[in-house]
């Protein structure tokens, strides 16, 4: 079972940025994907941005492509999120998650993902 840290949420105002961190128990090149997801008070949870591990190719949603950037760090087995001109319908709950089993399904769906951190709250507030 693989064991994801997420840490880095807090309070900021629009426009200001964060940067999440994920720490994974295992080397993150020997997973097939990882993602960031998040999900909002009443909402279901949503890809936010996604790689596939064989060639780092990126998939990110609409609503934060050129805002938010999904990184890895394979020497330290790290995951970010570098989230930048933050919007208030940027406050969530972020997920980390990885396909540890090369599961079937598109990078940015959720049910792909076979592991999952606890999440971490970021708030954007005027």
């Amino acid at each position: 079972q693989v064991q994801l840290v997420e840490s880095g949420g807090g309070s900021v105002q629009p426009g200001e940025s964060l940067r999440l961190s994920c720490a994974a128990s295992g080397a993150i090149n020997q997973y097939y994907a990882i993602g960031w997801f998040r999900q909002a008070p009443g909402k279901e949870r949503e890809a936010v941005s996604c790689m596939d591990i064989s060639d780092g190719s990126t998939s990110s949603a609409d609503s934060v492509r050129g805002r938010l950037t999904i990184t890895r760090d394979n020497v330290n087995n790290m995951v970010y999120l570098q989230m930048n001109s933050l919007k208030l319908e940027d406050t969530a709950v972020y997920y980390c998650a990885v396909d540890s089993k090369m599961n079937w399904g598109r990078l940015r769906d959720p049910r792909r993902y076979d592991s999952w951190g606890q999440g971490t709250q970021v708030t954007v507030s005027s």
